[in-house]
């Protein structure tokens, strides 16, 4: 029985040879491309020691990882001196994975790096927790270094310069202040942001002028108001620290209690006149109701008064009025 190689004058042993010189070949250029798109990598990250197999590069090529950021951010952190061992530290597998899941891989390996400098305790799980939900864990990192300073109130979210308040002695007073933050990274998940800090500071500021007794006082001393407002722990459940708060300025406002005063008084005032006029309305209807009786009451007597002769007659007709003629009496 002859093969189809027979039929064409090759021998088996060549064909398997020529099987296997095909093979090496495709093979050879799968491994040529894979060695032109990422040898460079592998290169680099073997010499930075930043421990990246080609194996993994091969898995990134097949997971739709991209390979560049996975090598950079690894060498970053071998040049940095981070652990990067497979079991504890940032290992290849965690910031592949930390990628698919749709983290910024720079930016958290960045803000670790800073963390580090700084001897800020954050472990990679932390990081990639903070920026997977959302926040900017470099920043966060920077503002713990460097402080933030906040307006209160803050004229880009709500509109208003200044916090209005009245002490208690009528007078408004305008306060601008300043807040002086920091990052709490272990509270940075779930802490409230910095929309929460402007709105307590504010509240205790008001709260704080409004108790005052004069405002003089607070113009004599405006630390006597931070000081209360500190004391009050504002940042308790957010991802601040409150490192200071200052009064940046402060303005007299309007004399609120000497108008509401003057306001009241009229309004007695009015009260007072709408009561007289009332008063004065009733006296001239009562006088008017008098009146009426007088004239009702002379009605009365002209008609009594002319009943009299007619009753008279009527006497003298029935016989009951008898008139002496002598005497010419009745």
């Amino acid at each position: 029985m002859f093969s189809h190689f027979d039929l064409l004058g090759i021998t088996t042993e060549a064909a398997l040879f020529l099987g296997f010189v095909v093979f090496c070949m495709f093979f050879g250029l799968i491994a040529a491309f894979f060695g032109l798109r990422y040898g460079k990598l592998w290169f680099q990250a073997w010499m930075s020691g930043a421990d990246v197999s080609i194996t993994s590069l091969l898995r990134m090529h097949f997971c739709k990882v991209h390979a560049s950021t996975i090598v950079t951010a690894k060498v970053m952190a071998a040049q940095a001196g981070l652990d990067i061992s497979p079991r504890s530290g940032i290992s290849t597998r965690r910031l592949e994975a930390h990628y698919l899941a749709g983290g910024n891989v720079m930016n958290i390996i960045n803000a670790i790096i800073a963390a580090h400098r700084a001897n800020i305790p954050l472990v990679f799980d932390q990081a990639a927790a903070i920026d997977l939900a959302g926040r900017d864990v470099l920043d966060a990192v920077r503002t713990s270094v460097y402080p933030k300073v906040i307006d209160c109130p803050d004229p880009k979210r709500s509109g208003k310069t200044t916090l209005s308040a009245i002490s208690m002695d009528g007078v408004e007073l305008r306060v601008r202040a300043r807040v002086t933050v920091r990052t709490n990274l272990e509270q940075l998940i779930g802490g409230a942001t910095e929309e929460t800090i402007i709105a307590r500071v504010g509240e205790s500021i008001i709260s704080s002028l409004g108790s005052s007794k004069s405002h003089s006082m607070v113009l004599e001393n405006p630390d006597l108001i931070t000081r209360a407002v500190l004391s009050r722990g504002l940042d308790a459940h957010t991802a601040f620290e409150i490192v200071s708060i200052d009064i940046a300025d402060i303005d007299v406002g309007e004399n609120i209690g000497a108008r509401l005063q003057a306001d009241q008084a009229e309004a007695d005032t009015r009260v007072a006149r709408a009561n007289a006029e009332r008063r004065r309305a009733e006296a001239v209807a009562v006088e008017q109701e008098n009146k009426a009786k007088v004239a009702e009451n002379r009605a009365r007597l002209v008609l009594s008064e002319a009943e009299v002769p007619q009753a008279m007659a009527e006497a003298f007709r029935g016989g009951r009025i008898n008139v002496n003629e002598s005497n010419g009496r009745v």
